[in-house]
């Protein structure tokens, strides 16, 4: 039995998407840091200069956030490209 394949196309929109969202959803989580914290977020959570539970709680909110956004955005394109898909399929008789 064949495995079924995503085509060409979802992969193309698919990794397009996920560009999209990874920097999109950075960018809203770095303004939600600073509305709550008041601070840029930290460059290098590494850094000696950031204090730990600064560090983690960045980690936490870009690991959530971004999650979130990639499984948020990931399953509503999909609904839309098969949802495009069955129509083509329809309206080209197949």
């Amino acid at each position: 039995m064949a495995e079924d394949k995503p085509d060409v196309a979802w992969r193309v929109i698919g990794g397009l998407v996920g560009l999209a969202t990874g920097w999109a959803a950075r960018k809203v989580l770095g303004f939600v840091w600073v509305k709550a914290t008041g601070k840029e977020p930290p460059v290098d959570t590494d850094s000696p200069e950031v204090s730990m539970g600064e560090a983690i709680g960045y980690a936490v909110l870009m690991g959530v956030g971004m999650s979130v956004a990639q499984i948020v955005v990931n399953r509503t394109a999909k609904k839309r490209y098969d949802a495009w898909k069955s129509v083509k399929q329809v309206t080209q008789g197949q």
